[in-house]
């Protein structure tokens, strides 16, 4: 691979190749213990892998975490009656980019470790920043979606710290004049707040500020640490919520519904389950009885009276952000209550763990040292850019959500999981077969289509364990059998069938496999549905019984389907039921 060197003097690129010895690729080490098995005088020696190890020790802090819970669950209620929780949020989001912010290496994420670096991802000496435009557009598709109101003029400091994931000793970000301020997200009720805080919340976001990302840092036990720094310079957009939030449940609704966000409208192109996303929580707690004084004399972003916060760094999961403020909260509550203080420090929490750890003390502006960069100028945003954008901004979920339920007749799950989805590509795909379905003039079915996208195609991808896609099945093919079905031409068993042989990639189209093989819904006579309406009945005589003399009613539906088995595909299955009952209403009245 070619990289690329500046001189300082005359910042004119010189391309040279990069050994494998300039730029180390550092192998993994696999870990294990060997444990002893006596069995009498032998011995025998089991490796047990080190990842089961973890898995084995978060079972059991788990399995001891509900137990506690159990046995404080009342106590715990009346404790936090008397504290107040206050959190906010900083998500770190990788943004939707081919290169990184301040070099030419390509941005990668499954990429072999240390593939993609140049040498100024490594701070070698001389080498200076060269800004990436394209970064800027992703982030302000976030901005505008989180209605901040984006700055004609930003700049870029050097934020000092010396740690192995930054080679640098500092990190370019934009602390003092970030490129968007003043915005906000609303979440509902839906997107899964905790009860007490009502239909909705609104959350002020601070700002939101480019930055570089560092490298990954991927820690062996016991006491090794290998680095990639293919991370090194992702483009970054960093959100800074106010600390409005006061539950745990609320805080993990809010940075789920900012990915949603940040999906929709393709700043980002992987969430927290890939590494692309990953928040700190500021947690703090106040008391509400007003009998402890000198706790609650704290300010952060104008708001006063609140305790003084600890920092948790580096949660990479929805459940991991409700857990580790939920243990933080705790900690707080009783250090305070046991006469102690809370010292402002940066904390860390691992999966399965029932309280948070001290990782060291919490770092101010001055520590960090913040001052301009020198080397990179001031970003300046043309107006006609962020209208540009404005203008054609993908839909919010907030709107598809309500588009879907009010317009499209869905259920509010139906159209929460729709808008959620393989980032947006099942909705698009529904769109797609509506508006095959309106070319045809059948409309309102919105709420039909929607149980076959999710439902029957969605069984079938998740059966066959296959990433959904729009190809397997196309959105016309989808179309084609809605437009049979709602016609009365097919039954529904008979969907699912070319539904199936759709999936396995049937190449004709829905109307000639229909005719080929003869699938059409024939007009039966009364005479046929009698006629197997009374054998069945003959056939399953207990079961009739269980119908007419015990009143189990419900256990018609069992007849009905098989009946619709019996009719291979050529029954209605409304009618079928009909000349059922009437069938069994002649039985019970015999009897």
């Amino acid at each position: 691979m070619s990289t690329q060197f500046f001189s300082p003097r005359s910042r004119s690129a010189i391309s040279w190749p990069l050994s494998t010895h300039e730029v180390s690729r550092p192998r993994p080490r696999l870990w294990s213990r060997w444990f002893g098995l006596i069995h009498g005088n032998n011995i025998q020696q089991e490796i047990v892998p080190f990842r089961k190890q973890l898995k084995d020790e978060v079972k059991k802090l788990r399995a001891a975490g509900r137990k506690a819970n159990r046995d404080t669950s009342s106590d715990k209620v009346q404790r936090l009656d008397r504290w107040e929780l206050t959190v906010g949020i900083e998500i770190h989001a990788q943004l939707n980019t081919d290169r990184k912010l301040f070099s030419k290496a390509a941005t990668s994420i499954n990429e072999e470790a240390n593939s993609n670096v140049s040498v100024f991802d490594l701070a070698l000496p001389g080498t200076q920043p060269i800004f990436h435009t394209g970064a800027v557009v992703p982030a302000l598709r976030a901005a505008i979606a989180f209605n901040c109101r984006v700055m004609n003029k930003s700049k870029f400091d050097r934020k000092h710290y010396f740690y192995p994931d930054q080679p640098a000793g500092y990190q370019i970000t934009q602390f003092y004049e970030p490129f968007a301020r003043n915005g906000s997200i609303i979440i509902y009720d839906h997107d899964g707040i905790a009860p007490e805080d009502g239909k909705s919340i609104t959350v002020g976001i601070k700002q939101i500020q480019l930055e570089q990302d560092t490298a990954k840092t991927i820690h062996q036990s016991p006491s090794t640490s290998l680095l990639d720094f293919n991370r090194v310079s992702h483009p970054l957009i960093e959100i800074i919520t106010l600390p409005q939030i006061h539950h745990p449940q609320t805080a993990a609704a809010c940075v789920k519904k900012i990915q949603s966000v940040l999906q929709a409208v393709s700043a980002v192109t992987t969430g927290m389950e890939m590494g692309g996303l990953r928040a700190d929580v500021n947690v703090s707690v106040r008391s509400t009885t007003g009998t402890d004084k000198g706790i609650n004399n704290h300010t952060y972003e104008g708001i006063t009276g609140l305790g003084q916060r600890t920092e948790i760094k580096n949660l990479s999961s929805f459940r991991a952000v409700e857990a580790a403020i939920s243990a933080e909260r705790d900690r707080q509550i009783e250090v305070l209550e046991a006469g102690g203080e809370i010292k402002g420090e940066t904390r860390g929490w691992t999966l399965g763990s029932t309280e948070t750890k001290k990782l060291r003390g919490k770092e101010g502006e001055v520590d960090y040292r913040y001052m301009p960069d020198p080397d990179v100028a001031p970003l300046i945003i043309d107006p006609k850019l962020v209208d540009h954008i404005s203008e054609t901004l993908p839909t919010l979920p907030d709107d598809s959500i309500r588009h879907l339920v009010t317009e499209m007749g869905l259920t509010l799950k139906d159209a929460k999981t729709l808008a959620a989805l393989d980032d947006g590509a099942r909705l698009d795909y529904f769109d797609d077969i509506m508006y095959e379905l309106n070319k045809e003039g059948i409309t309102r079915q919105g709420r039909t289509v929607a149980n076959w996208v999710l439902h029957e195609l969605g069984g079938l991808f998740s059966g066959s364990e296959q990433p959904f896609s729009e190809n397997k099945v196309s959105a016309v093919a989808m179309a084609s059998i809605m437009k049979n079905l709602r016609q009365g031409r097919i039954t529904g068993s008979t969907a699912k069938k070319l539904l199936i042989m759709a999936f396995n990639g049937e190449s004709r189209d829905i109307d000639t496999v229909i005719q080929d093989e003869n699938m059409g819904l024939e007009v039966l006579s009364r005479e046929v549905y009698l006629k197997l309406a009374q054998d069945l009945i003959s056939e399953n005589g207990k079961m009739v019984e269980q119908i007419t003399v015990k009143g189990q009613h419900g256990k018609i539906n069992w007849l009905v389907g098989q009946m619709m088995r019996k009719g291979e595909g050529k029954l209605e299955a409304s009618r079928a039921e009909s000349i059922l009952r009437e069938v069994l209403v002649l039985v019970a009245q015999r009897k």
